[in-house]
């Protein structure tokens, strides 16, 4: 049975003329309204009908692609090479596609609800970048908005997001364990071992993977880690400065710092010149993901180089069709240890 926009209207007690302002983005609408009415089409599965040209055809010739902060490279360098794959050949509008990003700051709500109005503007594909929230009813309502639209014709395609097999969607995954497990060998090889963590937050899957990793590294060679080694913060420069003076409260003894990605690192080497410590005679300092500002650093960061530009792409192809999927819809990007200036000099006693 055909759901109609009366329906949404009634499930979200409002007047069908709200539930339309709210779709076509014309009127000025209450927040509470507004999320009412999404929640609303989101239930019932409401599609809206869009001009004819749209209903020729089972998807639009719109593409979506979904990172958590637009301004991070991390994100900015996948969104820009996954754009860069998905014009060409296949759409009705001279050939080429549309891409929309959607920036969702980290926001579950705000994930679900840009899935919604994709699904509704029956997106030919939807690309998800970076890690996912671990949160069970969150995940529990991206399996279910994922598989909606994968049965409505959208190609769905992960990248550098954990699989997600109750979905059926296709997954290009990073190592994120394997990458910060040879890092922190690598520093433990220098001889440090005492050695302070600077996390992402603790929701983030690729939070969970990089701390699991740098852990087993540390278990494997024997090194305890005492607490308050590991504090948790943002994936920003400002959150590296302030867990890094932190740590130091903590432990002044710590020998290195191990950041969760390189602008948490840039941080870190401020907060341990201002301290009177100098990188890497006093304490060595490691990031993760290898973004263009890591090789130009004073001194330049040992860091995991993870292959944004390149996974990107596929992930573009994948969805536009033009390559396969991987065997089994799901493939692994391991990263590539960069040791550089922020974790040479002396072998620490």
């Amino acid at each position: 049975m055909t759901v109609t926009l009366a329906d949404v209207a009634a499930r979200a007690q409002v007047s069908p003329a709200t539930v339309s302002r709210v779709l076509n983005g014309n009127y000025p609408v209450a927040a509470s309204t507004r999320e009412r009415v999404l929640k609303a089409v989101d239930e019932l599965d409401y599609v809206l009908n869009g001009p004819a040209s749209s209903l020729a055809a089972a998807t639009s010739d719109l593409v979506g692609i979904l990172v958590n902060d637009i301004a991070d490279p991390f994100f900015g360098i996948m969104a820009s090479a996954i754009q860069g794959e998905i014009g060409g050949p296949g759409g009705r509008a001279g050939g080429e596609r549309l891409a929309v990003v959607c920036n969702t700051g980290g926001s579950p709500e705000r994930e679900l609800t840009y899935l919604t109005l994709l699904q509704r503007q029956r997106a030919a594909a939807v690309v998800l970048t970076g890690g996912a929230i671990e949160d069970a009813a969150h995940q529990a309502a991206m399996t279910t908005k994922l598989r909606k639209l994968g049965e409505a014709g959208t190609k769905v395609v992960l990248c550098g997001r954990p699989p997600a097999p109750d979905a059926g969607v296709i997954a290009l995954t990073f190592d994120n364990r394997g990458g910060a497990r040879r890092l922190t060998e690598h520093l433990i090889g220098l001889g440090h071992r005492r050695l302070g963590y600077i996390a992402g937050p603790e929701e983030r899957t690729t939070t969970r993977h990089r701390l699991e990793g740098h852990r087993e590294a540390l278990a494997a060679a024997g090194v305890e880690e005492q607490p308050g080694w590991t504090v948790y913060g943002r994936y920003d420069r400002q959150s590296g400065y302030e867990a890094t003076l932190e740590l130091l409260r903590r432990d002044p003894s710590l020998t290195a710092v191990v950041a969760a990605n390189d602008s948490v690192a840039l941080g870190a080497c401020a907060a341990l010149r201002e301290s009177g410590r100098r990188i890497p005679e006093d304490v060595s300092v490691a990031g993760f993901d290898d973004l263009p500002f890591s090789i130009d650093a004073v001194p330049s960061l040992t860091t995991v180089r993870l292959p944004l530009a390149e996974a990107g792409a596929r992930a573009g192809r994948i969805a536009m069709g033009r390559e396969e999927a991987p065997p089994g819809g799901i493939a692994t990007v391991r990263g590539e240890l960069m040791v550089r200036g922020s974790t040479g000099g002396p072998r620490v006693g």
